[in-house]
Protein backbone atom coordinates (compact mmCIF):
# COMPACT_ATOMS: atom_id res chain seq x y z
CA UNK A 1 0.00 0.00 0.00
CA UNK A 2 1.11 3.62 -0.47
CA UNK A 3 2.25 5.21 3.21
CA UNK A 4 1.21 8.24 2.06
CA UNK A 5 -1.11 7.67 0.60
CA UNK A 6 -1.13 3.67 0.56
CA UNK A 7 -4.39 4.10 -1.04
CA UNK A 8 -5.36 2.31 -4.23
CA UNK A 9 -6.08 3.85 -7.31
CA UNK A 10 -9.30 5.49 -8.72
CA UNK A 11 -9.13 2.81 -11.17
CA UNK A 12 -8.60 0.24 -9.22
CA UNK A 13 -11.97 0.25 -8.92
CA UNK A 14 -12.14 -1.26 -12.54
CA UNK A 15 -9.11 -3.50 -11.84
CA UNK A 16 -10.67 -5.27 -9.12
CA UNK A 17 -12.97 -3.66 -8.98
CA UNK A 18 -1.53 5.66 -5.16
CA UNK A 19 1.26 19.72 -6.62
CA UNK A 20 -0.11 23.11 -8.45
CA UNK A 21 -3.48 24.10 -8.24
CA UNK A 22 -6.81 22.69 -7.73
CA UNK A 23 -6.87 21.06 -11.57
CA UNK A 24 -3.13 20.29 -11.79
CA UNK A 25 -1.68 20.18 -15.33
CA UNK A 26 -1.92 16.52 -16.87
CA UNK A 27 0.54 15.36 -19.68
CA UNK A 28 -1.00 14.68 -22.49
CA UNK A 29 -0.61 11.69 -24.39
CA UNK A 30 1.94 11.86 -26.81
CA UNK A 31 0.25 11.99 -30.35
CA UNK A 32 0.10 8.91 -32.95
CA UNK A 33 3.88 7.44 -33.98
CA UNK A 34 4.28 7.59 -38.12
CA UNK A 35 6.61 4.81 -38.05
CA UNK A 36 9.18 2.46 -36.69
CA UNK A 37 11.49 5.78 -34.89
CA UNK A 38 14.92 5.95 -36.43
CA UNK A 39 17.69 7.03 -33.60
CA UNK A 40 19.37 10.36 -34.68
CA UNK A 41 22.80 10.28 -35.40
CA UNK A 42 25.21 9.87 -32.85
CA UNK A 43 27.17 13.13 -32.56
CA UNK A 44 31.33 12.28 -33.16
CA UNK A 45 32.83 10.98 -30.11
CA UNK A 46 29.53 10.38 -28.19
CA UNK A 47 28.55 6.81 -27.27
CA UNK A 48 26.59 5.17 -29.89
CA UNK A 49 22.58 4.87 -28.34
CA UNK A 50 21.14 1.44 -27.34
CA UNK A 51 19.78 -0.16 -30.68
CA UNK A 52 17.02 -1.58 -28.34
CA UNK A 53 14.96 2.33 -28.16
CA UNK A 54 14.02 1.56 -31.45
CA UNK A 55 11.51 -0.82 -30.28
CA UNK A 56 9.91 1.60 -28.21
CA UNK A 57 7.08 2.47 -30.24
CA UNK A 58 6.06 6.26 -29.10
CA UNK A 59 9.93 7.06 -28.66
CA UNK A 60 10.25 9.68 -31.04
CA UNK A 61 7.04 11.48 -29.80
CA UNK A 62 8.00 11.32 -26.14
CA UNK A 63 9.00 14.93 -24.34
CA UNK A 64 12.58 13.50 -23.53
CA UNK A 65 13.11 16.78 -21.30
CA UNK A 66 10.17 16.20 -19.11
CA UNK A 67 10.66 12.58 -18.53
CA UNK A 68 14.39 13.29 -17.84
CA UNK A 69 13.37 15.95 -15.50
CA UNK A 70 11.05 13.73 -13.68
CA UNK A 71 13.85 11.57 -13.39
CA UNK A 72 16.64 13.78 -12.10
CA UNK A 73 13.96 15.12 -9.87
CA UNK A 74 12.70 11.87 -7.90
CA UNK A 75 16.30 9.50 -8.76
CA UNK A 76 17.92 10.13 -5.65
CA UNK A 77 15.34 7.57 -4.12
CA UNK A 78 16.92 4.71 -5.97
CA UNK A 79 18.79 1.85 -3.86
CA UNK A 80 20.94 0.77 -6.42
CA UNK A 81 24.73 1.69 -7.26
CA UNK A 82 24.22 1.62 -11.10
CA UNK A 83 20.89 4.33 -10.81
CA UNK A 84 22.52 5.98 -8.45
CA UNK A 85 25.38 6.74 -10.74
CA UNK A 86 23.58 7.79 -13.72
CA UNK A 87 20.65 9.87 -11.19
CA UNK A 88 23.92 11.91 -10.01
CA UNK A 89 25.58 12.80 -14.00
CA UNK A 90 21.72 13.59 -14.71
CA UNK A 91 21.61 15.89 -12.04
CA UNK A 92 25.03 17.65 -13.41
CA UNK A 93 23.21 18.51 -16.67
CA UNK A 94 21.71 21.59 -15.87
CA UNK A 95 18.52 22.25 -18.62
CA UNK A 96 19.43 19.91 -21.24
CA UNK A 97 17.65 20.40 -24.80
CA UNK A 98 15.44 18.52 -26.28
CA UNK A 99 18.28 16.25 -28.18
CA UNK A 100 20.53 16.19 -25.29
CA UNK A 101 18.23 14.98 -22.73
CA UNK A 102 17.42 11.93 -25.66
CA UNK A 103 20.73 11.65 -25.63
CA UNK A 104 21.34 11.49 -22.31
CA UNK A 105 19.08 8.67 -22.16
CA UNK A 106 19.64 6.78 -25.02
CA UNK A 107 23.39 6.23 -23.80
CA UNK A 108 23.14 5.49 -20.22
CA UNK A 109 19.94 2.90 -20.15
CA UNK A 110 19.26 0.15 -22.26
CA UNK A 111 15.29 -0.74 -22.91
CA UNK A 112 14.60 -4.37 -20.98
CA UNK A 113 11.21 -6.00 -21.96
CA UNK A 114 9.62 -6.85 -18.85
CA UNK A 115 7.00 -10.06 -18.57
CA UNK A 116 3.89 -10.56 -20.92
CA UNK A 117 1.09 -7.69 -21.03
CA UNK A 118 -0.51 -6.37 -18.41
CA UNK A 119 -2.95 -3.73 -16.83
CA UNK A 120 -2.34 -0.55 -16.62
CA UNK A 121 -5.08 1.81 -14.46
CA UNK A 122 -4.26 5.17 -12.85
CA UNK A 123 -5.03 7.25 -9.87
CA UNK A 124 -5.22 11.22 -8.69
CA UNK A 125 -5.28 13.22 -5.58
CA UNK A 126 -8.93 14.32 -5.30
CA UNK A 127 -10.18 17.53 -3.94
CA UNK A 128 -13.21 17.17 -2.28
CA UNK A 129 -16.14 19.44 -0.01
CA UNK A 130 -16.10 18.61 3.92
CA UNK A 131 -17.52 20.05 6.68
CA UNK A 132 -16.65 19.95 10.33
CA UNK A 133 -19.92 19.22 11.75
CA UNK A 134 -22.22 16.45 9.90
CA UNK A 135 -25.34 17.54 7.96
CA UNK A 136 -26.54 18.51 4.17
CA UNK A 137 -25.63 15.10 2.91
CA UNK A 138 -21.59 15.39 4.72
CA UNK A 139 -22.21 12.14 6.86
CA UNK A 140 -19.46 10.07 6.50
CA UNK A 141 -16.85 10.82 9.24
CA UNK A 142 -13.02 10.55 8.09
CA UNK A 143 -11.31 8.81 10.95
CA UNK A 144 -8.01 9.15 12.50
CA UNK A 145 -6.21 6.18 13.62
CA UNK A 146 -7.72 4.26 16.17
CA UNK A 147 -6.26 3.68 19.90
CA UNK A 148 -7.17 0.00 19.83
CA UNK A 149 -5.59 -1.01 16.24
CA UNK A 150 -1.82 -1.88 16.78
CA UNK A 151 0.41 -4.25 14.23
CA UNK A 152 0.71 -8.04 15.55
CA UNK A 153 2.36 -10.84 13.83
CA UNK A 154 0.23 -13.20 11.60
CA UNK A 155 0.69 -15.90 13.81
CA UNK A 156 -1.00 -13.86 16.77
CA UNK A 157 -3.98 -14.32 14.87
CA UNK A 158 -4.15 -17.81 13.28
CA UNK A 159 -1.21 -19.98 14.66
CA UNK A 160 -1.83 -21.69 11.46
CA UNK A 161 -0.34 -18.79 9.32
CA UNK A 162 2.99 -18.79 8.07
CA UNK A 163 5.35 -15.72 9.60
CA UNK A 164 5.63 -12.70 7.62
CA UNK A 165 4.83 -9.03 7.54
CA UNK A 166 3.14 -7.49 10.66
CA UNK A 167 -0.25 -6.78 9.82
CA UNK A 168 -3.31 -4.92 11.46
CA UNK A 169 -5.55 -6.15 14.90
CA UNK A 170 -6.51 -5.52 18.31
CA UNK A 171 -6.33 -7.02 21.53
CA UNK A 172 -8.88 -8.09 23.13
CA UNK A 173 -9.18 -10.04 26.47
CA UNK A 174 -5.54 -10.62 25.94
CA UNK A 175 -5.58 -12.53 22.71
CA UNK A 176 -5.17 -10.34 19.76
CA UNK A 177 -7.84 -10.50 17.11
CA UNK A 178 -8.13 -9.08 13.09
CA UNK A 179 -9.70 -5.42 13.24
CA UNK A 180 -13.20 -5.53 12.29
CA UNK A 181 -14.28 -4.82 8.36
CA UNK A 182 -15.79 -1.82 6.90
CA UNK A 183 -19.82 -2.36 8.07
CA UNK A 184 -18.18 -2.89 11.32
CA UNK A 185 -15.67 0.10 11.77
CA UNK A 186 -19.26 2.40 10.28
CA UNK A 187 -21.47 1.68 12.93
CA UNK A 188 -18.92 1.43 15.74
CA UNK A 189 -17.02 4.93 14.71
CA UNK A 190 -13.28 4.42 16.47
CA UNK A 191 -10.73 7.02 16.61
CA UNK A 192 -11.60 10.59 16.17
CA UNK A 193 -13.94 12.39 13.52
CA UNK A 194 -11.21 14.55 11.84
CA UNK A 195 -14.21 15.76 9.25
CA UNK A 196 -17.17 14.97 7.43
CA UNK A 197 -17.71 14.07 3.75
CA UNK A 198 -20.29 12.75 1.62
CA UNK A 199 -20.22 8.98 1.76
CA UNK A 200 -19.00 8.70 -1.46
CA UNK A 201 -16.20 10.95 -1.39
CA UNK A 202 -14.89 9.70 1.57
CA UNK A 203 -15.33 5.92 -0.06
CA UNK A 204 -13.21 7.36 -2.81
CA UNK A 205 -10.86 9.58 -1.01
CA UNK A 206 -10.05 5.43 1.06
CA UNK A 207 -9.07 4.44 -2.31
CA UNK A 208 -6.76 6.93 -3.52
CA UNK A 209 -5.54 7.03 0.38
CA UNK A 210 -4.75 10.81 0.45
CA UNK A 211 -5.96 14.29 -1.18
CA UNK A 212 -6.90 17.60 -0.05
CA UNK A 213 -10.39 18.93 1.70
CA UNK A 214 -11.97 21.82 1.50
CA UNK A 215 -13.88 23.85 4.00
CA UNK A 216 -16.76 26.80 3.10
CA UNK A 217 -14.77 29.46 4.80
CA UNK A 218 -11.61 28.90 2.22
CA UNK A 219 -9.53 26.48 4.25
CA UNK A 220 -8.05 23.79 2.72
CA UNK A 221 -6.76 20.89 4.99
CA UNK A 222 -4.53 17.55 3.32
CA UNK A 223 -5.45 14.01 4.63
CA UNK A 224 -2.89 11.53 4.70
CA UNK A 225 -3.15 7.43 4.99
CA UNK A 226 -2.50 6.48 8.76
CA UNK A 227 -3.40 3.34 8.74
CA UNK A 228 -5.74 0.40 6.89
CA UNK A 229 -7.80 -2.20 8.98
CA UNK A 230 -5.91 -4.91 7.54
CA UNK A 231 -9.10 -6.73 5.07
CA UNK A 232 -8.11 -6.94 1.51
CA UNK A 233 -9.73 -4.10 -1.21
CA UNK A 234 -12.08 -5.79 -3.38
CA UNK A 235 -13.41 -3.54 -6.28
CA UNK A 236 -16.95 -2.94 -7.18
CA UNK A 237 -17.18 -2.57 -10.42
CA UNK A 238 -17.88 -6.13 -11.02
CA UNK A 239 -20.93 -6.29 -8.65
CA UNK A 240 -22.25 -3.23 -9.95
CA UNK A 241 -21.99 -4.66 -13.64
CA UNK A 242 -23.02 -8.16 -12.53
CA UNK A 243 -26.12 -6.50 -10.82
CA UNK A 244 -26.83 -4.48 -14.28
CA UNK A 245 -26.79 -1.08 -11.77
CA UNK A 246 -24.29 0.12 -14.76
CA UNK A 247 -23.18 -1.34 -18.04
CA UNK A 248 -19.69 -3.47 -19.07
CA UNK A 249 -18.28 -0.45 -20.68
CA UNK A 250 -19.49 2.40 -18.35
CA UNK A 251 -17.33 1.44 -14.95
CA UNK A 252 -15.08 4.37 -14.77
CA UNK A 253 -14.76 5.99 -11.50
CA UNK A 254 -16.68 8.70 -12.72
CA UNK A 255 -19.82 6.30 -13.56
CA UNK A 256 -19.16 4.78 -9.98
CA UNK A 257 -18.98 7.93 -7.77
CA UNK A 258 -22.03 9.18 -9.80
CA UNK A 259 -24.45 5.80 -9.21
CA UNK A 260 -23.08 6.25 -5.25
CA UNK A 261 -24.33 9.61 -5.05
CA UNK A 262 -27.67 8.80 -6.72
CA UNK A 263 -28.22 6.29 -4.45
CA UNK A 264 -26.81 7.70 -1.70
CA UNK A 265 -28.42 5.86 1.50
CA UNK A 266 -28.83 1.79 2.28
CA UNK A 267 -28.47 0.80 -1.36
CA UNK A 268 -25.15 2.80 -2.04
CA UNK A 269 -23.87 1.55 1.50
CA UNK A 270 -24.78 -2.29 0.46
CA UNK A 271 -22.68 -2.03 -2.71
CA UNK A 272 -19.72 0.06 -1.07
CA UNK A 273 -19.75 -2.20 2.02
CA UNK A 274 -18.77 -4.85 -0.55
CA UNK A 275 -15.31 -3.56 -0.06
CA UNK A 276 -13.91 -4.35 3.60
CA UNK A 277 -11.19 -2.44 3.62
CA UNK A 278 -11.44 0.84 5.54
CA UNK A 279 -8.62 3.53 5.42
CA UNK A 280 -8.33 6.07 8.50
CA UNK A 281 -6.29 9.46 7.91
CA UNK A 282 -4.31 12.12 9.43
CA UNK A 283 -5.05 16.00 8.87
CA UNK A 284 -2.84 19.14 8.63
CA UNK A 285 -3.00 22.07 6.28
CA UNK A 286 -2.21 22.34 3.14
CA UNK A 287 1.26 22.75 1.25
CA UNK A 288 0.39 22.71 -1.90
CA UNK A 289 2.52 20.02 -3.26
CA UNK A 290 2.24 16.96 -4.62
CA UNK A 291 1.58 14.55 -2.16
CA UNK A 292 4.23 11.35 -1.30
CA UNK A 293 4.31 8.19 -2.90
CA UNK A 294 5.85 5.27 -1.15
CA UNK A 295 9.43 6.45 -2.06
CA UNK A 296 8.92 9.49 0.17
CA UNK A 297 9.12 12.00 -2.79
CA UNK A 298 6.69 14.22 -4.42
CA UNK A 299 4.77 12.27 -7.49
CA UNK A 300 4.97 14.27 -10.65
CA UNK A 301 2.06 14.27 -12.69
CA UNK A 302 1.95 11.72 -15.57
CA UNK A 303 5.37 10.84 -14.52
CA UNK A 304 4.70 8.17 -11.48
CA UNK A 305 3.88 4.64 -11.41
CA UNK A 306 2.71 2.59 -8.64
CA UNK A 307 4.38 -0.98 -8.73
CA UNK A 308 4.39 -4.28 -7.23
CA UNK A 309 7.65 -3.48 -4.93
CA UNK A 310 8.20 -7.38 -4.42
CA UNK A 311 9.19 -7.50 -8.04
CA UNK A 312 10.52 -3.93 -8.52
CA UNK A 313 12.42 -1.05 -6.56
CA UNK A 314 11.60 2.28 -6.42
CA UNK A 315 13.50 4.96 -8.11
CA UNK A 316 13.35 2.44 -10.82
CA UNK A 317 12.79 3.78 -15.00
CA UNK A 318 9.85 2.36 -17.10
CA UNK A 319 8.60 2.67 -20.60
CA UNK A 320 4.99 2.38 -20.57
CA UNK A 321 3.22 1.16 -23.73
CA UNK A 322 -0.50 0.99 -22.59
CA UNK A 323 -2.91 0.40 -25.43
CA UNK A 324 -6.62 -1.15 -25.95
CA UNK A 325 -8.54 0.71 -23.48
CA UNK A 326 -11.74 -1.08 -22.39
CA UNK A 327 -13.42 1.91 -21.55
CA UNK A 328 -15.96 4.57 -22.60
CA UNK A 329 -14.11 8.03 -23.48
CA UNK A 330 -10.71 6.52 -22.67
CA UNK A 331 -7.16 8.05 -23.88
CA UNK A 332 -6.25 5.39 -26.82
CA UNK A 333 -2.78 5.16 -25.34
CA UNK A 334 -0.38 5.87 -22.81
CA UNK A 335 3.04 5.98 -23.83
CA UNK A 336 6.14 7.75 -21.93
CA UNK A 337 8.63 7.24 -19.09
CA UNK A 338 7.72 6.86 -16.15
CA UNK A 339 9.38 6.21 -12.73
CA UNK A 340 8.65 3.94 -9.62
CA UNK A 341 7.55 5.73 -6.92
CA UNK A 342 4.62 4.27 -4.89
CA UNK A 343 2.85 1.11 -4.58
CA UNK A 344 -0.77 0.20 -3.74
CA UNK A 345 -2.39 -3.07 -2.22
CA UNK A 346 -4.09 -4.18 -5.37
CA UNK A 347 -0.76 -3.47 -7.64
CA UNK A 348 0.47 -7.07 -8.14
CA UNK A 349 2.52 -8.85 -10.62
CA UNK A 350 5.08 -7.84 -12.63
CA UNK A 351 3.29 -5.93 -15.43
CA UNK A 352 1.00 -4.27 -13.35
CA UNK A 353 1.20 -0.31 -12.77
CA UNK A 354 -0.62 2.63 -11.40
CA UNK A 355 -0.09 5.80 -13.23
CA UNK A 356 -0.54 8.76 -11.41
CA UNK A 357 -2.35 11.76 -13.01
CA UNK A 358 -2.24 14.63 -10.63
CA UNK A 359 -4.78 16.20 -8.38
CA UNK A 360 -7.75 18.00 -8.80
CA UNK A 361 -11.54 16.59 -10.91
CA UNK A 362 -9.77 16.63 -14.19
CA UNK A 363 -7.24 14.46 -13.38
CA UNK A 364 -9.84 12.25 -11.38
CA UNK A 365 -11.82 11.98 -14.68
CA UNK A 366 -8.49 10.59 -16.85
CA UNK A 367 -7.48 8.50 -14.05
CA UNK A 368 -10.85 6.76 -13.79
CA UNK A 369 -10.78 5.91 -17.15
CA UNK A 370 -7.58 4.27 -17.47
CA UNK A 371 -7.89 0.12 -17.81
CA UNK A 372 -5.28 -0.16 -20.90
CA UNK A 373 -3.49 -3.31 -22.00
CA UNK A 374 0.31 -2.85 -20.44
CA UNK A 375 3.54 -3.74 -22.41
CA UNK A 376 6.21 -2.44 -19.85
CA UNK A 377 10.23 -1.87 -20.43
CA UNK A 378 12.81 -1.66 -17.62
CA UNK A 379 15.24 0.93 -18.14
CA UNK A 380 18.72 -0.51 -17.07
CA UNK A 381 21.16 1.76 -15.83
CA UNK A 382 24.45 1.43 -18.09
CA UNK A 383 27.21 2.68 -15.68
CA UNK A 384 29.58 2.89 -18.44
CA UNK A 385 27.47 4.98 -20.71
CA UNK A 386 28.22 8.85 -21.72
Amino acid sequence: MRPRVLGLALALLVSACATPGTDGPLIPPPGPVPGRPTPDPTPPGRPTPHPGFGALQGWEAEDHVAALAAFSATCGVARDRATTYVCKKARQLGEPDELAARLFLETNFRPQRVGDPGLLTAYFAPVYEARMSSGDGFTAPVLSKPDDLIMVEPTQLDPNASPGARVPGRERGGSYEAYPDRAAIESWRPGVVLAWMRPEDLFFLQIQGSGVLTLPDGRRKRVAFAAHNGKPFVGIAKPLRERGLLADNNTSGDAIRSWLADNRGPKADEIMRLNPRYVFFSIADDDGRDPLGAAGVPLPAGRAIAVDLSRHQVGELFWIDASAPVLTNAFPTYRRLAVALDTGGAIKGEVRADLYMGRGDAAGVEAGRVRHTLNMYRLVPVVGGS
